[in-house]
């Protein structure tokens, strides 16, 4: 079987997206080599290539960018050099690595082929309950069988997901039942609009959520100054409210994880099909004060 023909398998299994011109393409290989074998990532970092090498598997699936750009064009275009980039390519091209970004085609899954995995490993696929009528991204509303503190719950995210540590605003003893999964809370509207035609701001939307509906939230990205800075309020008028920050790429790991359990069957289990974890990137400080700090 050719690069090309798995890649056709996924495009045919996904929801059609006609005239789609998007970052779902080849990055880098050649699409009529024969595939040796598959690995699915969230991120194809050097560790996931060097993985992908050892197991003598030559395409890879990836979620996320492979060179550092929003536009991922599957090189590098600034006007000055990039010494990380020209060493990650060589690592690529010497070894035949052929890399299809699947990000668009598998959110437009009903439901989100992303964030079924995601559901699915932290064993919430019972209690999940998907919010489209947002009008920017939807929210997965979970409301767990019993009453938990927040501190279990980070754990549980934690050991689920494999990371090093998280960053949370919440008291660790609250008990807990409901939480949202949403989305990125950038400082932007998205042109969502209120009904006189004024910007309305998604943040604005989570706050809704968290007065009338659920205790914790679990978003992509997150600025300070909006849902965060209200949850802060919340708590220190001693309200029951939380943020659990897990960080983009931890918070969809698991849907590529998922990602191998649908490809192996589009193939008919005709190559072996490998989930390599990208893993957490970030390291944490503990409060305990340096033996020798540094002053300014």
């Amino acid at each position: 079987m050719k690069n090309r023909e798995v890649i056709e398998k996924i495009l045919a299994y996904h929801p059609q997206l006609p005239g789609y011109q998007g970052c779902d393409e080849w990055k880098t290989g050649d699409p009529e080599e024969e595939c040796t074998g598959i690995v699915t990532a969230l991120v194809p970092t050097v560790n996931v290539i060097k993985k992908s090498i050892e197991l003598g598997a030559n395409l890879l699936i990836v979620h996320e960018p492979l060179f550092y750009t929003s536009a991922d064009k599957g090189g590098w275009y600034e006007d000055f050099p990039n010494e990380v980039y020209e060493e990650k390519r060589k690592l690529i091209e010497s070894h035949h690595i052929s890399i299809w970004r699947d990000h668009d085609h598998i959110h437009m899954h009903q439901p989100d082929g992303i964030f079924a995995g995601v559901l699915k490993y932290l064993g919430w696929e019972d209690y999940a309950t998907a919010d489209l009528n947002t009008g920017a991204f939807g929210h997965y509303i979970v409301d767990l069988p019993e009453e938990i503190t927040l501190e279990a719950l980070c754990r549980h995210l934690m050991e689920r997901i494999g990371l090093n540590g998280l960053r949370y605003v919440g008291n660790p003893g609250d008990k807990v039942r409901s939480l949202a999964m949403v989305g990125h809370l950038y400082p932007m509207d998205f042109g969502m609009k209120h009904h006189d035609g004024s910007p309305a701001e998604y943040s604005v939307q989570i706050i809704k959520l968290l007065e009338q509906r659920v205790d914790v939230i679990l978003p992509g990205e997150i600025i300070d100054w909006t849902v965060v800075s209200y949850i802060r309020d919340a708590l220190q008028q001693g309200r029951k409210k939380a943020m659990i920050n897990l960080g983009h790429l931890n918070w969809e790991e698991l849907g590529m994880k998922y990602a191998r359990q649908w490809l192996e069957e589009l193939i008919n289990h005709a190559l072996p099909v490998t989930y390599v974890p990208s893993e957490d990137m970030y390291r944490f400080f503990r409060s305990a004060a340096p033996e020798k700090p540094y002053i300014l």
